[in-house]
């Protein structure tokens, strides 16, 4: 939630947090006042207009027109200020600065994958600079999901076939979370992420630097990051553990058993290929879930990745 976050809302870290949350707290208070209202009104009419002898007749009403028109045009008043109050920040939300920093956001089961500018390409790590006005352009590659950052106070939905976008301002550095909100799979839970806010100065450097310069890593580490940045971990554990496909501990060597009754060893080769073409060679008591994006990654990556499988022993 934050140092600085309430009982109802996390800590606001965008330029768009403070218009969103003064209208959230609007509509909260009179809410409660209305509430409150209400129920202290019904509680006293109740006691005053009890009925104290069975033979009471109570004595007619007389309608009052001042009532009447305070109900209907009390509630009026209030949708008016909410509607205009909203759609104002509704447009506010919709409409992107000019001189925004565009990057691209893929969502599929189950990561985000986000493309700079100039090339540079991370994984469930979305880093930007504080104080300057940046612009999601999103599209899936599979199913619906939804971009959520609690504390920016946005939310879009990821559709497959079309690109949508979000934008939002960071007001300080930090490390946020970064959430999918619309159910999109077994793994839907773990499609976890984090939005990382740098000084310029710091995202300047990261960017020219193509995220870290990760490929220059031995292939057993650098397998290691692509585990955990393409999202390897949410069907394949290392620790033996079954889940939505085979535990890379022991997989290595070990003889296979096929869907279509073969048996093979899962050598360099059989493991290149289970991931470049996943459903070539299902394994036995599997779905064939894992999607055919993995196909994307280039030689080196793929190397790396059976370097990580090749030591869980």
């Amino acid at each position: 939630m934050g140092e600085k976050g309430t009982v109802w809302l996390p800590e606001g870290v965008s330029t768009l947090a403070p218009e969103i949350d003064s209208l959230f707290y609007f509509v909260f208070w009179v809410s409660v006042v209305l509430f409150l209202g209400v129920v202290s009104t019904m509680a006293y009419l109740a006691f005053r207009y009890r009925r104290r002898s069975p033979r009471e007749i109570p004595a007619p009403v007389k309608e009052s027109t001042l009532l009447e028109v305070a109900w209907v045009t009390v509630p009026v008043i209030l949708v008016l200020i909410v509607f205009n109050w909203g759609f104002k920040s509704f447009i506010a939300l919709g409409v992107a600065p000019p001189d925004t920093y565009d990057i691209q956001v893929r969502g599929r089961q189950w990561l985000w994958e986000f493309e700079y500018p100039n090339g540079t390409i991370a994984t469930n790590e979305l880093r930007v600079p504080v104080d300057r006005p940046v612009r999601l352009i999103m599209s899936s590659t599979d199913v619906i999901h939804s971009f959520y950052v609690p504390v920016f106070r946005v939310k879009q939905d990821v559709v497959p076939n079309r690109y949508t976008n979000v934008w939002f301002e960071a007001t300080r550095t930090g490390e946020f979370d970064l959430f999918c909100t619309e159910y999109c799979g077994t793994q839907h839970s773990g499609m976890l992420a984090k939005v990382i806010v740098l000084s310029q100065g710091e995202f300047d450097a990261w960017v020219e630097s193509g995220g870290g310069d990760l490929e220059n890593l031995p292939l057993p580490e650098y397998g290691a990051m692509l585990y955990q940045q393409q999202a390897c971990f949410t069907c394949h554990s290392t620790d033996g553990s079954v889940t939505i496909g085979p535990s890379f501990q022991g997989l290595f060597g070990s003889q296979r058993q096929l869907a279509n009754g073969q048996t093979v060893v899962a050598d360099e080769n059989y493991i290149r290929e289970s991931i470049l073409d996943p459903q070539a060679k299902l394994v036995q008591g599997f779905p064939p879930v894992m999607p055919a994006s993995y196909s994307a990654l280039n030689e080196r990556q793929v190397s790396a990745l059976i370097a990580f499988i090749q030591e869980q022993q």
